[in-house]
């Protein structure tokens, strides 16, 4: 039987202890080979570790980081257990990188955010938790770590859950409506001693919540059935076979995007709008008479239609919105800022097209953490809702119904460096 996946984040500010929580996590379960234990233990004697393992050094793996002792990339990890797998986004703390916090949580179903018992709840804590909630995250996880630290004091944590809690009722409507209020865990642990993390601990007999292992292995995941999303199918590739017999072959190729396609349905190819069916469904091994979501087919159409890389085929009765006009909520990834009247490509699934920014409308206060009023620009890592302007019909559902097709990035012209991250809110 094949196990489930989930994938989790975890974020917070700096020395909370992201990187360590890992690592026990890793050691803990089993999942750490014996030369990776030895070249730990090496490099942590000649830190002057005096025997003891640094378990962050398990997953900080660029020479930067080890010698700064702070994460700087997203480290992606993978792990076991008898009743899941897993898949780790290690996000780095500091504020300058809060951009690659964006990239590790795009795809996770749960954010774990740690808190260091003695410092509370910091900005880059309330950040991490933001974006969370605007990446649409349904479970959060506060992991309140160091707890060693304050004696494992009840009266510290409470205190922390309640004001994390005050803080978390700020976040309800943030992105996709459901805010944060609703599933929210939070576990006093000690990452560095073990305690709360794979094993219960032994100096908190007054917790008698789950372990975070325990949590992360009994979370509910939404697995949505292809069939209750709507169909979703960006063209990548014409495929048009040349020499004796090729010449009457053409499918078209890509990855559904969301939801599920059969052999015989009528679709519509967007931002065109012509209808045909589909004749077929081609894939390496042979035909198929379904396609779900994530696979990667071919699909053959009962009309010769012209259709390139970038179009999209849907079900005639979920079309998505077409439109040239679309508002998003913005990460800001670059030095250079984001002003009215720029101009960047889009890449939105397999299209791109080139778009001014029309209008900022609000930002995201960096202190507050709350909407703001219009800004002037939106400087490195700065969040805020803008208004966009194409050259060509984009083909997209809100980022809240579909994280596929409701999200796209900016890249600069000249330089072709990603300069952007956007979840669509809405168009017309």
């Amino acid at each position: 039987m094949t196990l489930d996946l989930l994938r989790f984040t975890t974020a917070g500010s700096v020395d909370d202890g992201k990187s360590t929580l890992i690592g026990r996590l890793l050691y803990d379960t089993k999942q750490v080979f014996e030369d990776q234990l030895d070249h730990v233990a090496q490099a942590s004697e000649r830190r002057g570790g005096e025997g003891a393992l640094d378990l962050a050094l398990l997953t900080d793996g660029l020479r930067a980081e080890r010698e700064q002792g702070i994460t700087i990339d997203v480290a992606y990890r993978y792990f076991a257990t008898l009743k899941r797998r897993f898949i780790i986004a290690d996000c780095p703390g500091h504020q300058q990188y809060t951009r690659n916090m964006v990239t590790g949580a795009s795809t996770a179903d749960l954010s774990v955010i740690l808190l260091d018992a003695r410092k509370g709840v910091l900005e880059q804590s309330k950040r991490h938790a933001f974006i969370s909630a605007l990446l649409g995250i349904p479970h959060l996880v506060v992991a309140v770590n160091k707890m060693d630290l304050v004696d494992y004091s009840q009266e510290r944590f409470d205190e922390l859950v309640a004001e994390f809690a005050g803080f978390a009722r700020k976040l309800n409507g943030i992105g996709t409506g459901t805010g944060m209020g609703r599933d929210i865990a939070y576990i006093p642990m000690s990452a560095l001693n073990g305690d709360n993390v794979v094993d219960r601990s032994q100096g908190m007999g007054w917790y008698s919540g789950p372990t975070l292992l325990e949590l992360l292995e009994q979370v509910e995941v939404a697995y949505d059935h292809p069939y209750d999303r709507p169909a979703r199918f960006p063209v990548q590739w014409v495929i048009r076979p040349a020499g004796p017999g090729g010449s009457d072959y053409r499918g078209y190729a890509g990855q559904v995007a969301s939801g599920a396609f059969r052999a015989g349905e009528e679709v519509v190819v967007l931002p065109a709008g012509q209808r045909t069916s589909i004749a077929a469904i081609d894939t390496y091994d042979g035909e198929l008479t379904e396609a779900l979501a994530p696979m990667s087919v071919t699909l053959r159409l009962s009309d010769e239609l012209d259709i390139s890389r970038g179009e999209t085929i849907c079900r005639a009765e979920q079309a998505p919105t077409v439109a040239r006009e679309l508002e998003a909520d913005v990460c800001w990834m670059t030095d250079q800022p984001l002003r009215q009247g720029g101009r960047y490509l889009v890449k939105h699934t397999t299209r791109e097209v080139t778009a001014i920014v029309d209008e900022l409308c609000d930002h995201v206060d960096v202190h507050t953490l709350e909407r703001a009023g219009a800004p002037q620009e939106l400087a490195l890592n700065d969040i805020g809702r803008i208004r966009l302007r194409t050259s060509a019909p984009l083909v997209f559902d809100p980022y809240e119904s579909n994280r596929r097709t409701g999200s796209f990035i900016l890249i600069d012209e000249a330089t072709n460096n990603t300069v952007g991250a956007g979840l669509v809110v809405g168009g017309d």
